[in-house]
C-alpha cells in the first residue's frame, strides 16, 4: 500500500479520534507528499524511495527544531516536536543498530575497493543509496570516516 494511502487512512482514524498530535504529524506528512507529488518532473508520483526521503526530513527538521527550542527554554514548544517525531518515525523501517550499521558499510567499502579517506565521497554516495532510511546521513558518515 503506498504511503500517501496509509496517512490518509491513519488521519481520518486520528480525526475520528481527536488525537491532536497525530492529526498534526500526519498532515505534515501529508502536504510535504503533495508537495513533492506536484514538483516538475514527478508526474503526480512519487517513488518509494522518495517517500523515505521525505519523512527522513521531516525527522531531521524536527530534530534541529527541538535541538533549538531546547537552547532557548521553550520545553513546550520541544514537546510537540517530539511527539511529531514520534509519529512520524512509525512511517520509517526500523532503523540498523551500530554494528549491522559497521557491517554494511564495511561491506559496501570492500565492494567500491576504497583504500582511504580520499575515498570517502565514493563509498558515501554508495552508502546513501544502500542505506536509505535505515540510518541518517551523519551516522553514516561517522562510521564512514572511521572505517576508512
Amino acid at each position: 500500500m503506498p504511503l500517501e494511502t496509509t496517512i490518509n487512512a491513519d488521519l481520518k482514524t486520528a480525526m475520528l479520534a481527536k488525537d491532536e498530535k497525530a492529526v498534526r504529524s500526519l498532515r505534515a506528512i501529508k502536504a510535504a507528499i503533495i508537495l513533492a507529488k506536484t514538483a516538475e518532473g514527478n508526474n503526480g508520483e512519487v517513488p518509494e524511495a522518495e517517500e523515505l526521503k521525505i519523512l527522513q526530513k521531516l525527522v531531521k527538521q524536527r530534530k534541529d527544531s527541538i535541538e533549538i527550542f531546547q537552547k532557548q527554554n521553550r520545553n513546550d514548544l520541544a514537546d510537540k516536536e517530539l511527539e511529531e517525531v514520534a509519529v512520524i518515525e512509525r512511517y520509517l523501517p526500523a532503523p540498523l543498530s551500530p554494528e549491522e550499521l559497521k557491517k554494511a558499510i564495511a561491506a559496501i567499502i570492500e565492494k567500491s575497493g576504497a583504500k582511504g579517506p580520499a575515498d570517502m565521497g565514493k563509498v558515501m554516495g554508495l552508502a546513501n543509496k544502500e542505506l536509505a532510511g535505515k540510518a541518517d546521513g551523519k551516522t553514516i558518515s561517522a562510521v564512514v570516516k572511521e572505517l576508512l
